[in-house]
């Protein structure tokens, strides 16, 4: 029975140290020393990632655009945007511009 309590003891003792490790390890990643404490005015949420606030908005991901002329979605950023109208590549807002103007055209 005796040597059943200490193994149960042995287990909790080495649980407790393996946390104690992995807690300092996040410390140390996160750019704070081992067994420093929160800094004045911030929170334990706060110290553990860094001083990042925890209650900010995440960044959004960059909106995607259709290309009119071939339909392939690319990101805001790097589309050409024409008029209304959004495209992938500036070639393929050349040939869309040339195809509309041929088809406004009278013919002859």
């Amino acid at each position: 029975m005796r040597q059943i309590l200490l193994l149960v003891l042995l287990f909790v003792v080495g649980q407790w140290f393996v946390k104690a490790l992995r807690r300092a390890q996040t410390q140390t990643r996160a750019g704070a020393q081992p067994g420093q404490g929160a800094q004045p005015g911030q929170s334990a949420a706060q110290s553990a990632t860094g001083g990042a606030s925890t209650s900010g908005k995440a960044a959004l991901p960059e909106p995607m655009v259709r290309c009119a002329e071939c339909g392939v979605h690319a990101p805001r950023s790097e589309s050409v945007n024409v008029g209304a109208r959004s495209f992938c590549s500036s070639e393929h807002a050349r040939a869309w511009d040339a195809r509309t103007t041929a088809q406004d055209r009278p013919a002859r």
